[in-house]
C-alpha cells in the first residue's frame, strides 16, 4: 500500500540507515528497550518528518516498540527515495517521493492520516493541521503527538490560543536537549554543509547575512564566523539584536544588509523576510537560501517578477537576472537548504532529538489519562535522562550533589 519512487533503490538506502544507526547510540539503546517493553503495541503512529536516513532509523525504533507505522516526508525536496525504499523493503508503510508536486505532497499527508492515527509525530504542523481541518472524525482516536520544530510549535500555540487544538502535543522542539544542540549545532553545521556542497564557493572573507538570531540563527552565524566570514545579523527583536551585537556581529536592517551581503540565510520562521526592496539592493552574484521550515521567507514571487531572465546556474541553484544586470542565485527553491541541498543535521545531533521524540511518544502512551489537551512541555526527567545517556555514550561522568548539598540548595534558611 506504500507509494514511493522505486523499491529497488533500497540497497543504498539501507547503507545510509546502517551508517547513521552506528552513530546514534541513544536510539540504539532505546530500540533495545522498546523491543522488550513494546510500549506501542496496538498503536498506530503517523509521522511526517524529513524523510532521510536518521528519520528512517527513528521509524524503525518506533516499530521495534510495536507501532504500526505510516510515514511521509515534511518537505518535497528532503525525501530521499532510496531511504524510503529501504523502509518499505523492511515492511513499513511509506508515502513519499523526492520532488513531489504540491498535489502529491498533500495527497501523501492524507494517505497517512486516513489510517486513523493514535500518535502523530509532526515536523512543521502539517499533519495536526490536516486532521483538525479535514479529518475531525479521527481526532477522538488520537492519544497525542510530538512536534519537532519551531514553526510547528508556533502553529500549535496559535491553535491552542484559539481553542482549536483538540489533543495533547508534546513540544519536543522546546526540550533543552533539542534546541540547545539540534537548533544551534545541528542547523549551524548542516546549513553550511548544504551551501558549500551546492555552491562550491569559499566563505572566508565574504559577508554573510543571517536573518534571525534565535537558536538556529546563532548556530548559522557562529559557523559562518568560524569559516572566516564577516557576519551581519538582521532582527526584529531588540534583545536578540543586542545578543548579536555583543557576540561580535554587525546588526543592520535587511535593506541595508542587502547592499553588503554575499550570502543570505533566512532562519526566522516568518514570511517575506527578503522581498523586492532588498533584492534590488543586492550585489551581482549574491547567494540566497532559507533555513526556515517553509519556503516563504524569501519572497520568490518578488524574485520572479523582478527577473528579466532565469537560468539554472548549477545543480539546485536557479539564477535570476534583474533589470540592472545583477544575477541573484537561489538555492533549492528557497526550501530548507540543509535538507533540500544536503543530508540534514549530523547523526549524533539527531540522536538526541529523536531520543526526545521516541521517549515523549512513550510518555504519551503511559500518561494518556493525565496529559492535558494542548501544548505540553517535555518533562524534565526525559530531558535529563537523554543528557545522561549522551554523556555515558561519550564516556563522561559528572558529579552529583551529596545529601547535605541537596538540603542546602533547597533551603531558604542558610
Amino acid at each position: 500500500m506504500s507509494e514511493i519512487r522505486d523499491v529497488n533503490l533500497y540497497e543504498s538506502g539501507e547503507r545510509k540507515i546502517q551508517w547513521v544507526k552506528a552513530n546514534m547510540p541513544l536510539l540504539r539503546g532505546i530500540e533495545s528497550e522498546f523491543e522488550l517493553s513494546k510500549p506501542f503495541r496496538n498503536i498506530k503512529i503517523v509521522l511526517s518528518v524529513h524523510l532521510e536516513a536518521k528519520t528512517a532509523y527513528l521509524c524503525r525504533v518506533l516499530a521495534a516498540g510495536g507501532a504500526e507505522m505510516y510515514i511521509t516526508g515534511s518537505n518535497p525536496l528532503s525525501t530521499q527515495d532510496d531511504v524510503a525504499a529501504a523502509l518499505v523493503k523492511g515492511g513499513l508503510n511509506v508515502f513519499a517521493v523526492h520532488g513531489a508536486t504540491a498535489e502529491q505532497y498533500s495527497a501523501h499527508l492524507r494517505k497517512v492520516i486516513e489510517n486513523a492515527p493514535n500518535i502523530i509525530i509532526d515536523d512543521g504542523g502539517d499533519l495536526v493541521n490536516l486532521i483538525h481541518n479535514e479529518y475531525p472524525q479521527f481526532i477522538d482516536s488520537v492519544i497525542g503527538g510530538c512536534e519537532e520544530t519551531t514553526t510547528g510549535i508556533i502553529r500549535l500555540k496559535a491553535m491552542e490560543k484559539e481553542g482549536k487544538l483538540k489533543f495533547p502535543m508534546m513540544a519536543v522542539n522546546n526540550a533543552q536537549c533539542k534546541y540547545l544542540f539540534d537548533n544551534r549545532y545541528g542547523t549551524g553545521q548542516s546549513v553550511w554543509d548544504g551551501i558549500n556542497r551546492t555552491t562550491n564557493l569559499v566563505v572566508a572573507g565574504k559577508k554573510v547575512v543571517v536573518a534571525g538570531y534565535g537558536w538556529c540563527g546563532k548556530g548559522v552565524a557562529m559557523r559562518a564566523k568560524g569559516f572566516g566570514a564577516q557576519v551581519i545579523v538582521t532582527e526584529i527583536d531588540p534583545i536578540k539584536a543586542m545578543e548579536a551585537k555583543m557576540d561580535g556581529f554587525t546588526v543592520l536592517p535587511m535593506n541595508e544588509a542587502a547592499k553588503q551581503g554575499d550570502f543570505f540565510v533566512t532562519v526566522t520562521g516568518c514570511k517575506d523576510v527578503i522581498t523586492k526592496d532588498a533584492m534590488l539592493n543586492m550585489k551581482d552574484g549574491a547567494i540566497l537560501c532559507n533555513a526556515g521550515h517553509f519556503n516563504v521567507e524569501i519572497n520568490i514571487d518578488d524574485l520572479e517578477s523582478l527577473a528579466v531572465e532565469t537560468a539554472e546556474k548549477r545543480n539546485n541553484i536557479m539564477g535570476y537576472k534583474l533589470a540592472n544586470g545583477h544575477w541573484l542565485n537561489l538555492i533549492a527553491e528557497g526550501r530548507l537548504v540543509n535538507l533540500a541541498a544536503g543530508d540534514g543535521h549530523p547523526a549524533e545531533i539527531m540522536d538526541m532529538s529523536f531520543a526526545i521524540q521516541s521517549l515523549s511518544a512513550k510518555y504519551l502512551t503511559e500518561h494518556r489519562d493525565s496529559v492535558k489537551v494542548g501544548v505540553n512541555y517535555v518533562p524534565e526527567e526525559i530531558d535529563r535522562a537523554v543528557a545522561l545517556r549522551k554523556l555515558k555514550a561519550w564516556g563522561i561522568e559528572i558529579d552529583a550533589l551529596s545529601p547535605s548539598q541537596q538540603d542546602y540548595i533547597n533551603s531558604w534558611n542558610v
